[in-house]
């Protein structure tokens, strides 16, 4: 393994890391960096999902004392029960749809067009749930979730299977459009992702097991190490952000993101289709 494609992975760890858990989707931006490095083949599609691990790492870095606690209370505790109920709850929606539309996704959805429409309506979408939260909102804490609540969150993860949308995006807005708190909904998110990216980093790496090689090892420990740092910084650094700021930003980068999309997808200068 070059240092040249060393140093690729480490830029795509970062910008797996710094785009994982903002509402922005990390899948687009991992398409247009891979383009503009030369990194899009098969390959690479499964590089991409297996360093999500790395960002997940840092969740449970995060709020180790939250998680290690749950797990140590499930026995005796109904509020750490209810906790892993909720998640799971929410994670099952996009294993049962995930199975049985991936494929169809990926050979009808994955084009410039697609994935620039879902930024730019995700971000108009933001805009609207900040407007609602302004007005009020009846969960403030992830322990006042009811199972109804979780399973509509995981049923909003599953509209970030369309490109472009945002796994976090879907999660955090869809709790705050379904009732929860902007802090309320990020942290769920956060908790829900460590299922979902696990899960998915171990299934692509299982099915297209026969693409890699030894040789492919360091690459992907880089891209997940760089992944984990960058994401650490960037979850520590949202949890600050959340508490006195709200999601607006975040919808007009997604809106001028969206735009570029469009333009990269009309010049060719993209490889947005599989």
């Amino acid at each position: 393994m070059d240092l040249i494609s060393l140093f690729k992975a480490a830029i795509m760890g970062v910008v797996e890391g710094l785009t994982e858990f903002l509402p922005i989707s990390s899948t687009g931006h991992l398409i247009l960096a891979g383009s503009l490095l030369g990194i899009h083949d098969e390959k690479a599609k499964v590089f991409d999902i297996a360093i999500q691990s790395g960002a997940m790492l840092a969740v449970v870095i995060v709020y180790w004392q939250r998680l290690s606690d749950t797990v140590r209370q499930l026995g005796h505790s109904d509020r750490a029960r209810r906790f892993v109920v909720n998640v799971a709850i929410a994670f099952f929606p996009a294993v049962v749809l995930g199975l049985l539309l991936g494929k169809a996704i990926k050979a009808h959805l994955f084009n410039g067009p697609v994935v620039a429409a879902s930024f730019i309506v995700g971000g108009l979408i933001i805009l609207w749930a900040e407007r609602r939260q302004v007005v009020s909102h009846r969960i403030d804490d992830v322990d006042d979730m009811t199972p109804l609540d979780a399973l509509k969150v995981g049923l909003a993860q599953c509209v970030a299977m369309i490109p472009g949308t945002s796994r976090s995006g879907a999660t955090i807005i869809g709790g705050m459009l379904f009732g929860l708190s902007r802090k309320a909904a990020t942290e769920f998110s956060f908790y829900l992702a460590i299922p979902t990216l696990t899960g998915a980093g171990a299934y692509s790496l299982y099915k297209d097991r026969a693409l890699l090689s030894a040789a492919d090892w360091p690459m992907f420990a880089v891209g997940g190490l760089v992944s984990f740092v960058s994401a650490y910084a960037c979850v520590r650094w949202l949890l600050r952000y959340i508490a006195s700021h709200t999601f607006v930003p975040f919808a007009w980068y997604r809106i001028v993101f969206g735009l570029v999309v469009l333009l990269t997808a009309w010049t060719g200068w993209v490889q947005w289709a599989d």
